[in-house]
């Protein structure tokens, strides 16, 4: 089955509905595809509001919804949390959190499909702060799922140092992506999806064993690989 990743997270940008169409492409290409029950039903997310004393915005209700029991999709590297989960950090909601407990990702309490930011965790704990990360948590849904397909146990994976000829060589075979939260960039071609940390570190899946091939001639360098 293909999918047109890079057409579908221009559409993702524009519209929430199609962030979920995105999701759901993306699993039953890259994974399995979604099925009703990996979603939390509405009385989970009743008693996640009614315990946190606050509305939940419609974004998370529908992402918790349609894929909040796929850790697969949601939870490889880091860990979107379960409706019984969610905190509160002043006027934060908290959903998600760094494998290592360095940093939290929530969302603000405005809108139905608000911003969400980091935090990361510091030594000196009256430095830390929220950050923005991206415009709409639909949005930042779609960019974490693509993280953590970088993790998924038994796929095609593959990391490494980046290299002073390694941006050029993206932009020229590669497509970018909309999804621009901070120090990170998102390309894809077919069958295979790039993450570029920083300048400093590249993170691949690609969806079949060829297509890892063609990656690492395409970027050639000391890749460290998963088959």
């Amino acid at each position: 089955m293909t999918f047109d990743v890079a057409g579908a997270a221009a559409r993702a940008v524009r519209e929430r509905s199609a962030a979920w169409r995105f999701i759901e492409g993306f699993a039953a290409a890259w994974a399995e595809p979604l099925e009703p029950q990996d979603g939390w039903n509405r009385s989970d997310l009743a008693a996640a509001e009614e315990q946190l004393r606050v509305r939940l915005p419609e974004a998370v209700k529908e992402a918790l919804s349609l894929f909040g029991k796929r850790p697969d999709l949601t939870s490889n590297q880091d860990r979107l949390l379960t409706p019984s989960e969610l905190r509160l950090d002043g006027e934060t909601l908290v959903f998600r959190d760094e494998n290592q407990w360095v940093a939290a990702w929530g969302a603000a309490l405005d809108g139905d499909d608000p911003e969400v930011l980091i935090k990361l965790d510091l030594v000196d704990r009256t430095e830390e702060r929220w950050d923005p990360w991206l415009p709409r948590f639909s949005l930042a849904c779609v960019e974490m799922v693509l993280s953590e397909a970088l993790f998924r146990d038994g796929a095609e994976t593959a990391d490494r140092e980046m290299s002073e000829a390694d941006i050029s060589l993206l932009e020229q075979h590669f497509a970018e992506l909309p999804l621009h939260s901070p120090g990170t960039r998102w390309f894809v071609s077919d069958d295979v999806v790039v993450r570029e940390d920083d300048s400093q570190w590249l993170w691949a899946r690609a969806r079949t064993s060829d297509a890892l091939e063609s990656l690492v001639k395409t970027l050639p360098g000391e890749w460290t690989t998963e088959y």
